[in-house]
């Protein structure tokens, strides 16, 4: 059984989705939350779930903040997140947080199954809207060779610190650190940092 948490501010559109939810085979809806404080609070007294979904723009506490707070506290919880906000430094900045998911909430009940039972069981889903926005519309697989300057640059790209910070750390300029991203933008086929990122973590160089 898995066991899922919503958190939206939404009240009709989070009890529908309780009930969905509920009706499919394997799934329990252990309890609801109005915004990521209220979250943070149930998890004190409730069953705590496998996986959360997250919606991003809520009061008190926001789904940025709650996602922070969680792969904290509650690493072993996977976040979905569930919005209207599709654009890339969303979704990048979300990814960092620890989000193992990411869906629009006109998503149809059958992706949102399939989301929930692949980061359940599989450690992630990205579906391909937002795959090819972070990658350009190609997925590189585990074959690419990376020398150890480049490997090195891609596991300090999931954190998060600048690309002048990182230069600090690697002990390097910053027109090398720029060599190694532009490096890896032509090895991975991607076009920016959430690329490299997604890339991380498909490949198991990171764990979120």
């Amino acid at each position: 059984m898995i066991k899922i948490a919503i958190a939206d501010d939404h009240i009709i559109l989070r009890k529908s989705l309780a009930i969905m939810i509920g009706m499919i085979d394997g799934f329990e809806v252990v309890f609801e939350a109005d915004n990521g404080f209220m979250l943070t609070e149930k998890l004190k007294t409730v069953p705590r779930p496998d996986i959360i979904l997250l919606d991003i723009t809520m009061p008190v506490m926001d789904g940025f903040e709650t996602s922070k707070w969680l792969k904290k506290y509650y690493p072993g919880i996977k976040i979905i997140a569930l919005t209207m906000m599709g654009n890339e430094p969303v979704l990048y900045h979300m990814v960092k947080n620890g989000v193992r998911g990411y869906l629009l909430k006109d998503c149809d009940l059958e992706e949102l199954e399939k989301a929930i039972r692949d980061v359940h069981h599989n450690g992630y889903y990205f579906n391909e809207y937002f795959t090819e926005k972070m990658t350009s519309g190609k997925v590189p697989d585990n074959k690419i060779i990376l020398n150890g300057q480049e490997l090195a640059f891609l596991k300090w790209s999931c954190t998060d610190l600048t690309h002048k910070e990182i230069a600090v750390k690697m002990d390097v300029s910053p027109r090398t650190v720029d060599g190694y991203r532009d490096a890896l933008f032509k090895k991975l086929d991607v076009s920016s940092r959430i690329g490299i990122v997604i890339y991380a973590i498909r490949n198991c160089f990171i764990q979120l």
